[in-house]
């Protein structure tokens, strides 16, 4: 066999050429290639085998490792009970009537209230009924000055915002300068009238005295027209003078039916006010369970009678306890929208309890309600509640 010539490993075929087999078509590059490659897997395979014995035991010991690493998993897990996480919100309660302090942020700060931790991120909705109980719980009130909301707290009680059944000195004082001015007014006009009259009666008969007269008639026709409404204005003015009383309270409950409050008391150091009101089978809200506090990301809902529309309404969430520079009191915060005629109104949480009572805004800010913890209610009126 000649220097160049070379056998197929294949066929046995011999011949010069070095590509590819001339009988079988094999190419020798490639079958190279794969021999060697082959080789390489032999000798790494021969490098990884160990021993039977030491393989059984390495086997062993991961099964002992995996059934310790159960064992551990299911005691910290399932085997041992878990605590709730404390709530930064949360403040200890001796008894029912004792409000949270959870270290609130006071209503004066500038800086923008934390970002709500959610810690019941997977909370359900409202119970189902807790909306309705809550709707029919909720009344209308009525007073000769305005209109708010309450809602049933306990067997014929009423609690409600004391700016709803009592009106404000301020308010009282615009009321006063308004009727004050237009009264000026309607007897500076008189007295125009009568002027004129006195000048039309010294002029000759023509066109100018026939202008007067058309002049001062139009002026009486004007000055029927305001008298009515001012003389309701006075007669408005001289109830709100007098001492509020239960009979000048309306009640409108959810079914539409009127009542008429039969006591009133209102509170000294807080916005609110009880009314007793003798009805059979009513609904009340109860209050939470002793110790259960609401947290930052709660769903929270409204009930009330914004701009006279009865039994609405509006979701929010829980946002922060805040406590007021100027008496320091203790308010909770909620997004809820807290419009007028909503005040008085209850706040409810998602199982139907009721955990403050809807009273103000922030002026010229959105989503930015305040309500007065029920534990405030009870605290103030426990003479009547307890």
């Amino acid at each position: 066999m000649s220097k160049n010539r070379i056998r197929c490993p294949k066929c046995q075929h011999e011949q010069d050429g070095l590509v590819e087999c001339e009988t079988c078509g094999l190419i020798f590059a490639r079958y190279d290639r794969f021999q060697q490659k082959q080789k390489e897997q032999d000798e790494m395979l021969l490098t990884t085998q160990q021993p039977p014995q030491k393989s059984s035991g390495r086997l062993f010991q991961a099964a002992i490792l995996v059934i310790a690493t159960a064992a551990l998993t299911w005691y910290f897990s399932s085997g041992k009970p878990q605590q709730p996480a404390p709530s930064h919100n949360a403040a200890e309660q001796t008894n029912n009537a004792t409000v949270p302090q959870p270290s609130p942020e006071s209503l004066a700060s500038p800086r923008s209230p934390s970002r709500p931790v959610l810690q019941n991120a997977q909370a359900p909705i409202a119970t189902p009924g807790a909306i309705e109980h809550a709707r029919n719980a909720t009344v209308s009130i009525e007073t000769p000055w305005g209109s708010g909301s309450g809602f049933f707290v306990k067997e014929n009680y009423i609690v409600t915002n004391k700016h709803v059944v009592e009106l404000n000195q301020e308010e009282l004082k615009k009321i006063r300068s308004k009727v004050d001015a237009g009264r000026e007014l309607i007897e500076l006009e008189k007295e125009k009238i009568r002027q004129m009259r006195q000048k039309m009666q010294e002029l000759p008969d023509g066109p100018t005295r026939k202008q007067f007269a058309i002049i001062i008639q139009q002026h009486e026709e004007e000055l029927s027209k305001n008298l009515p409404p001012l003389e309701q204005a006075e007669k408005r003015l001289k109830a709100l003078k007098r001492e509020i009383q239960p009979g000048d309270i309306k009640v409108i409950m959810a079914n539409g039916s009127e009542q008429t409050a039969n006591t009133l008391l209102l509170s000294e150091k807080h916005d609110l006010a009880l009314l007793s009101l003798y009805v059979n089978d009513q609904p009340f809200l109860q209050r939470p369970p002793q110790n259960t506090f609401i947290q930052q990301g709660d769903k929270v809902y409204t009930i009330g009678n914004p701009s006279g529309l009865r039994n609405t309404v509006t979701a929010g969430v829980f946002s922060s306890y805040r406590k007021r520079d100027s008496d320091g009191a203790i308010l909770l915060q909620t997004d809820a929208p807290i419009n007028p005629g909503n005040s008085g109104g209850p706040l409810i949480d998602e199982k139907g309890y009721v955990r403050g009572v809807n009273t103000m805004i922030l002026l010229d800010t959105e989503g930015i309600g305040f309500a007065i913890p029920i534990e405030t209610v009870f605290e103030e009126f426990q003479s009547a509640l307890y």
